[in-house]
């Protein structure tokens, strides 16, 4: 993270060198073992599920670490940096996965902007290969209100499914306590849609334990977050939740549809 008190000149001192260490690791990463097969990586993942089906955030992340190295991506939605936070004290540099939808929030863009400036990690803009505007023209205009599963499936599955075609594992953030879709939620599983292992490391945590550590490490969390928004997705279906409802509430509001499909 950059110190707080520093000068600006300090500040970019501090930013230049930050930027020169994450292109020396990229650097380095063409020394990569090639990527395994489908048939292996089913069954490590099916192995590691079993192993770690009572374990804990560190045990599972410093096998991640182990077993995949940079052959590891984190999807993370910048509603907080917590999840990359957690899995660069194991994998510096990590590539750090944000599905740039062009839809989101403006907090949301400056939260990627300022967890890129601050963390060691590297930041993938996953991109759809039509902008909103060619969606538009090829779809219709708002999408996401006539068939919100399609602009979901072309806005954020699609591209994140070809994204991950070069690693062997990605790591999510979802946790248990986000609904009843996820209660079940393991550390480990088979990933059959985009073929790889999937990491479920923070699948114990509730809300309170992430903002707690969100806290105490004092990693970025969104602005959003505090106002409303436990759970953030892009801006036209994403609204605030009330207290007591479930976290997810605010996401696709008044549709049959609770998943964007990148977990189910």
């Amino acid at each position: 993270m950059t110190e707080p008190g520093l000068t600006l000149d300090e500040r970019r001192a501090q930013q230049a060198v930050h930027a020169r260490e994450r292109a020396a690791h990229l650097a380095s990463r063409d020394q990569r073992a090639p990527r395994r097969s489908v048939e292996e990586l089913h069954a490590v993942a099916t192995a590691a599920e079993k192993r770690f089906a009572r374990s804990d955030t560190d045990e599972v992340l410093a096998w991640v670490a182990e077993e995949f190295g940079d052959r590891t991506a984190v999807a993370c939605s910048m509603a907080d940096a917590v999840l990359p936070h957690v899995v660069a004290a194991h994998l510096p540099w990590v590539d750090t996965l944000f599905l740039d939808t062009g839809y989101h929030f403006a907090e949301t863009l400056g939260t990627r902007d300022a967890v890129e400036a601050s963390m060691r990690l590297t930041i993938v803009d996953v991109k759809p290969p039509l902008s909103v505007i060619e969606q538009d023209t090829e779809h219709g205009a708002k999408l996401y209100q006539r068939d919100p599963g399609l602009c979901c499936d072309l806005r954020k599955v699609q591209p994140l499914h070809d994204s991950l075609q070069g690693y062997e594992a990605w790591i999510t953030g979802v946790r248990r306590d986000e609904g009843p879709t996820r209660a079940s939620t393991p550390f480990v599983s088979w990933d059959d849609k985009n073929r790889l292992v999937k990491i479920n490391p923070l699948a114990a945590w509730t809300f309170d334990e992430l903002l707690a550590y969100a806290e105490e490490h004092d990693v970025i969390v969104n602005p959003l977050v505090s106002d409303g928004y436990p759970s953030i997705g892009c801006s036209p279906c994403t609204r605030r939740v009330a207290p007591g409802e479930d976290p997810r509430a605010g996401r696709w509001a008044g549709l049959d549809k609770t998943e964007c499909g990148l977990h189910s």
